[in-house]
């Protein structure tokens, strides 16, 4: 990491992405995913299956709340994908996503995301509502999986990991950790265009920690704006992790102001799009960097 810095803060290039029937201009100003973790066993420890006797309505309560912060998407998971999580079932991964799927598609007016890898999860997800698929093995999905998204006319946001959540920090040896983040993406995303899957919804993500040492995410952060080779809206996901902590010394609870810095620094790189757990700070702090970007 030894490029020299930029003597100016650029713009980040724009694009319209179309998800269903609903319609995100990106770049204008920076998009919050808000994190809806329908599990019992989130890394976070906010998942909407804890100690909860009612999932569905503290899923809704939590997705108004979002909302009201100023959120832009709502990710709904059922699967924790924390290094060394346990996997699910896709008959437990329904029962954990889809009632609260169904609800939020009818209340809550901006775009669902399914955060799912599985195609019929994905399917009845689609089916309930959902628009946006956020698929953690973007970089290696089945062309069934890929025709399905063009069925549904739904937009997918394709990230990088190698592995799985149980297999992925095993194999984190680059090169050129970005290089070969982005030759894989771009393969994907070619991928996704052969199988007829319009561009306009398309969206990348580099995978921050799947997959990564501390300082390939670090690194990654800092080459962001390589990342527009792929000329593709770039999402980030960096919310709490364990890289943060590994700098701060911090453990989950104490990550917040060092998941804002890495945000504003993604946003300053040309990020689209970041995930969040705390919606309402990391919208203000997407603001006023906004704000700086754009000189007013």
């Amino acid at each position: 990491m030894n490029a020299a810095l930029p003597h100016s803060i650029h713009p980040r290039k724009s694009y319209i992405v179309t998800a269903g029937p609903h319609t995100l201009y990106l770049g204008t100003h920076t998009h919050i995913m808000g994190i809806l973790n329908m599990t019992p066993d989130s890394f976070s420890g906010d998942g909407c299956f804890a100690g909860s006797k009612n999932p569905v309505d503290k899923a809704l309560k939590l997705a108004r709340r979002f909302v009201d912060e100023g959120a832009d998407i709502i990710d709904v998971g059922g699967e924790s994908s924390r290094p060394g999580s346990q996997k699910v079932s896709v008959d437990e991964e329904l029962r954990r996503i889809i009632p609260a799927v169904r609800i939020l598609a009818r209340k809550i007016k901006i775009p669902i995301s399914v955060d799912t890898y599985k195609p019929l999860v994905a399917r009845h997800a689609l089916d309930e509502g959902a628009s946006i698929v956020n698929n953690i093995m973007g970089t290696k999905i089945a062309k069934s999986f890929l025709r399905m998204i063009r069925q549904y006319n739904a937009a997918i946001v394709l990230m990088h990991m190698r592995g799985t959540p149980w297999t992925m920090q095993r194999n984190i040896h680059y090169k050129n950790v970005v290089s070969e983040i982005t030759d894989s993406l771009k393969k994907s995303i070619g991928n996704c265009l052969e199988i007829g899957i319009k561009s306009d919804k398309i969206m990348v993500d580099p995978g921050i920690g799947f997959a990564k040492t501390a300082d390939h995410n670090l690194e990654i952060i800092y080459h962001l704006r390589r990342f527009e080779i792929l000329r593709r809206p770039v999402l980030v996901g960096l919310s709490r992790k364990s890289f943060i902590g590994k700098v701060l010394g911090k453990d989950v609870s104490g990550r917040l102001n060092g998941s804002l810095a890495v945000a504003c620094a993604s946003i300053l790189n040309g990020a689209h799009i970041i995930r969040a757990h705390d919606v309402a700070p990391t919208k203000e702090a997407a603001a006023m960097i906004d704000a700086v970007m754009n000189g007013r």
